[in-house]
């Protein structure tokens, strides 16, 4: 892939306040932080936009798993969008508290649809969805003697 050079114009605190970013952020240069930028920019439009669209992504929330029929509540959700949650990471964070990660995958509606059943249930806080947008394209493969056909998502570059 080849690069091409832009120019860009900021003023004096927009240039300040990106060399400090650079830094929080670990980032060695200007291109690599302004690609980042760029991306994450058009990534977020085409999940707004493209609700038909497919993405794949991670729920994030911790709850506490004292409340009412909250665990059940929650797993009834999942099993409800099986099409969309892949797998679920669950950690135990205090005496009181979990926090569950899913891995998603389907159209964005759909994972949206998913993540808003999950955030507003009634004990459920610091709810994050992370979407990134893909294609899902059907191929078929060789392994070995054996041919078959499944699909792979990719995500859009």
């Amino acid at each position: 892939m080849a690069l091409e050079r832009i120019s860009v114009s900021l003023d004096e605190d927009l240039i300040e306040k990106f060399e400090s970013y650079l830094k929080v952020n670990g980032y060695k240069n200007r291109s690599e932080a302004i690609r980042d930028l760029i991306r994450d920019k058009l990534e977020s439009d085409v999940v707004e936009q493209d609700k038909n669209g497919h993405c794949v992504g991670t729920l994030t929330y911790v709850y506490n798993h004292d409340e009412r029929e909250l665990a059940r509540r929650l797993t009834r959700v999942q099993h409800h969008h099986h099409d969309v949650a892949i797998s679920t990471l669950h950690v135990h964070l205090d005496h009181d508290n979990c926090m569950e990660t899913v891995v998603l995958q389907g159209r964005i509606a759909e994972v949206q649809a998913f993540a808003n059943a999950i955030i507003s249930q009634a004990g459920v806080r610091h709810g994050k969805l992370n979407l990134v947008p893909a294609e899902v394209q059907g191929e078929k493969h060789k392994h070995g003697t054996s041919e078959h056909f499944h699909t792979h998502t990719h995500p859009k570059t």
